[in-house]
């Protein structure tokens, strides 16, 4: 089955794998990628660059 996972988000900007058939989680939205383990894995590896929740990275941007 090629698209049994998707890639979800949530506030902070933190990704993870969700399955295809589960309604997304509250506190979560669709990061807008849908396939296979490898092909949503290899997405959050492009996409999620700076592992800091987003809280933090803006709290050390503003210094």
């Amino acid at each position: 089955m090629a698209d049994e996972h998707r890639v979800v988000v949530n506030d902070e900007e933190q990704y993870a794998l969700w399955p295809r058939h589960k309604e997304v989680p509250d506190g979560w939205r669709d990061a807008g990628c849908a396939g296979s383990r490898q092909e949503c894995l290899e997405f959050v590896t492009r996409t999620w660059t700076d592992m800091r929740p987003r809280g933090v990275r803006e709290h050390l941007a503003a210094g």
